[in-house]
């Protein structure tokens, strides 16, 4: 019985085996150096193989090969059995002179059926000349120890994409290390400030090649990836990266009594990199810019839609504004739409889908605009705007949505007029939405109980008082309205009223990111707020804001030069323990969010005396 069933198993995954999709890769580095031997290897999946053959390889020696390797694996998982077997094909090339090469696909026979694998390309590197050869063999030979350790042998470049930009448009900045040396590992990276610069993170997909460079090949790794954009025009210099690194190196000891005389040993030594400055040269946008101008660059498209034209009074109606395109997508501001005073209005939700590449953002973003006509009628909801830097154009361009006519019928009276009703949300959300009372109440009926009222009202004192209350409570509120107009004409001064109450809304975004302990969007928009709040404050363009005017402009307005030395403190420990590594990461966050509590506090307190 046993035997039968260890047979009908054996059976079981003989037949799996052979019914599974059949995968022939080709493998082999991207990029090689010219003389020197690498591995070109052909797995498949399967050892049922037969007539495996190779196309021509031109531009490459054979040294060896091809050797084969068969692998096999069983397993049992819950009851269910299942066997992989893989076969190898190995060859060892070596090129013959740099360029770009492509090898064509392998085929081979497997169970019968004709199968290829995929092609490959493979890039040459020219060969370093004999005397940094024979240099390089000569400092193995001999051990290194971290002074004699060549810039030439392990240094650090900062590469600019591109090294002249336009205001607000987006570069990547790579900071990539070379060595020809045993390289273990980098500690103790230190970012520079990046002055006049917004900055996000990329992830490193590709951290390890060969690279040709200044004639000499060398590993590369990808140290840090970013994207920057100038927020101001003119040179910006980026300072250095620093790192330690720690090399493996090779140490002959001289042993007299030992048979061979020497022998050699392994010890990991430290190097102090510096990465240099770039600089970057910002040419401004056009002048004049339009009034209506947020900052977007880029190549942006807007759609909008309405939910429905034809609704009852007191039923929702959503607005969806849709922009996408690639650019500074981050700085878009949701655009402003004037609906009628009929109309109650809830605050936008926004949903942002973006995408980070090398090459910038890419994606979209959704505005969904939720109000409740409350009065029957025909209403116009007009188009709103959008304006941005055209980069392929060089040009300001104007996106508008559509405007739409909206036709409200009354609703089902009801008599109770504080009833509720339901208003859908998204599909997700819902609140509940008082109706308001009706214009026109319903008229009496029955036995009114009316009763004569003998004493006149009119030319009391209490009627004189009455008439004149109104009048002077009508006179104040003129005078108050008058006031709040004239404020409100006066943008900086109520970009300066608003200031604490946006930086409290921000600051609240970030306690969710500190909650969720998500470093970069916490500290992104920590940054955001603190620079936001003192650009509204100070009444200072936020891109031509720094340190500097900063400082003047907090002192200009009597604040202590204890609180500016702490606000000014607060963005420089906030930008290097973005970058920092290791440490308690938690506590860095709690300590830099109620810094910047309490230093907003202190400024409000100083500026309002």
């Amino acid at each position: 019985m046993k035997r039968l069933i260890f047979c009908t198993i054996v059976i079981f995954v003989t037949i799996s085996a052979k019914a599974q999709k059949i995968e022939f890769k080709a493998s082999a580095p991207q990029t090689v150096v010219a003389g020197q031997p690498f591995q070109l290897q052909y797995s498949i999946n399967d050892n049922n193989i037969s007539k495996f053959s190779i196309a021509q390889i031109d531009g490459f020696d054979i040294l060896n090969g091809p050797t084969s390797f068969v692998s096999s694996n069983y397993s049992f998982i819950n009851g269910k059995s299942t066997q992989s077997v893989s076969t190898t094909y190995t060859y060892v090339l070596s090129a013959k002179k740099e360029g770009n090469y492509s090898i064509a696909p392998a085929s081979a026979m497997v169970n019968g059926k004709q199968h290829k694998s995929n092609a490959l390309n493979i890039k040459v590197l020219p060969a370093d000349s004999k005397q940094q050869a024979t240099q390089q063999n000569s400092k193995r030979n001999s051990g290194q120890s971290a002074h004699n350790i060549g810039a030439e042998d392990l240094f650090i470049r900062p590469i600019l994409s591109k090294a002249t930009v336009r205001e607000q448009e987006m570069v990547l900045l790579t900071y990539k290390i070379y060595y020809k040396v045993d390289l273990v590992n980098i500690v103790d990276i230190k970012m520079p400030d990046f002055e006049g610069l917004m900055t996000h993170d990329i992830e490193v997909k590709k951290p390890q090649d060969i690279e040709n460079y200044n004639g000499q090949n060398y590993y590369t790794s990808i140290l840090k990836q970013m994207l920057v954009s100038p927020q101001r025009a003119g040179k910006i210099t980026i300072g250095n990266m620093t790192g330690t690194a720690i090399v493996r190196t090779r140490q002959v000891v001289r042993d007299p009594n030992s048979f061979f005389g020497a022998y050699s040993t392994y010890q990991d030594v430290k190097k102090q990199l510096s990465s240099g400055v770039a600089t970057l040269n910002v040419t401004p946008l056009p002048q004049p810019k339009p009034d209506d101008f947020g900052g977007a660059v880029g190549n942006l498209s807007m759609t909008s839609s309405i939910s429905s034209e034809n609704v009852e009074a007191n039923s929702s109606i959503v607005l969806k504004i849709n922009i996408k395109g690639t650019g500074n997508l981050k700085l878009i501001k949701t655009p402003k739409i004037d609906f009628p005073t009929d109309f109650e209005q809830y605050d936008p939700k926004v949903d942002n889908k973006f995408n980070v590449s090398t090459s910038g953002f890419s994606g979209s973003k959704t505005i969904e605009y939720v109000v409740i006509p409350r009065h029957s009628g025909r209403y116009d909801i007009p188009s709103t705007k959008l304006v941005y830097f055209d980069l392929s154009t060089n040009k300001y361009k104007t996106l508008s949505t559509e405007s739409y006519t909206v036709n409200v019928s009354k609703g089902k009276a009801t008599a109770d007029s504080s009833a509720t009703t339901t208003i859908a949300y998204n599909n997700k959300e819902q609140e509940q939405v008082k109706h308001i009372a009706s214009d026109i109440q319903y008229i009496k009926t029955g036995n009114l109980h009316i009763k004569p009222y003998l004493n006149a009202f009119v030319g009391t004192a209490i009627f004189w008082i009455c008439l004149l209350i109104p009048l002077i409570i009508a006179i104040m509120l003129g005078i108050i309205f008058n006031k709040k107009a004239k404020e409100n004409a006066n943008i900086a001064l109520v970009k300066n009223k608003k200031a604490n109450k946006i930086a409290k809304k921000r600051l609240k975004v970030a306690e969710k990111y500190l909650r969720t302990d998500d470093k970069e969007m916490f500290y992104d928009e920590m940054l955001s707020a603190i620079w936001l709040y003192l650009s509204d404050k100070l009444n200072i363009p936020l891109s031509q804001l720094n340190k500097d005017n900063t400082r003047d402009g907090l002192l200009a307005k009597s604040v202590a030069q204890e609180i500016v030395d702490e606000a000014l403190a607060l963005l420089t420990d906030c930008e290097f323990e973005r970058y920092a590594y290791g440490g308690d990461i938690r506590t860095a966050m709690d300590n830099i969010y109620n810094r910047a509590v309490e230093t907003i506090g202190k400024i409000e307190n100083s500026i309002r005396k």
